[in-house]
């Protein structure tokens, strides 16, 4: 069984993040530019918020904002729901079903150390399936 912690190790280490007095522009910037869908939002090595293209598609233009003068802070989904890196990546899927979220800060010792979106966690099951197919296979070829 998977826990987080691989999740994070088939991910770079850098978690991208922008700081709740930042523009909504200057957040979009950095999703566009490491081509992501979520910033953890951090105010004093402390996650506040989560900001996603979600939040930009749901709450600027339909309450006559614009993104440059927009603060992050304005629009990020405040206290979100985290995890640890022990946690099995089923505890994630069930925590995004039931929350209806896509993306999922890692804390250890109440410190981000990853995020974690509903993507990787399916590429971590499609490996997983691989793999037991392969040895599958092996032991039907008696390989194994």
């Amino acid at each position: 069984m998977f826990e987080v912690r691989h999740v994070l190790a088939r991910k770079s280490d850098q978690v991208f993040q922008v700081e709740p007095t930042e523009t909504v522009y200057r957040a979009l910037e950095l999703l566009a530019e490491h081509d992501i869908g979520a910033l953890a939002v951090v105010d004093q090595d402390r996650l506040v918020g989560i900001f996603s293209e979600r939040d930009y598609a749901r709450k600027v233009v339909l309450h006559g904002l614009t993104s440059r003068n927009t603060l992050v802070r304005e629009l990020m989904s405040p206290n979100p729901v985290t995890i640890t890196p022990d946690e099995p990546i089923e505890a994630c899927m069930t925590l995004m079903t039931e929350r209806r979220i896509r993306h999922l800060p890692v804390l250890s010792e109440g410190r981000l150390t990853g995020l974690v979106s509903i993507g990787d966690i399916v590429k971590m099951l499609l490996a997983e399936r691989e793999g037991l197919i392969e040895e599958l296979e092996g032991y039907i070829g008696g390989k194994t």
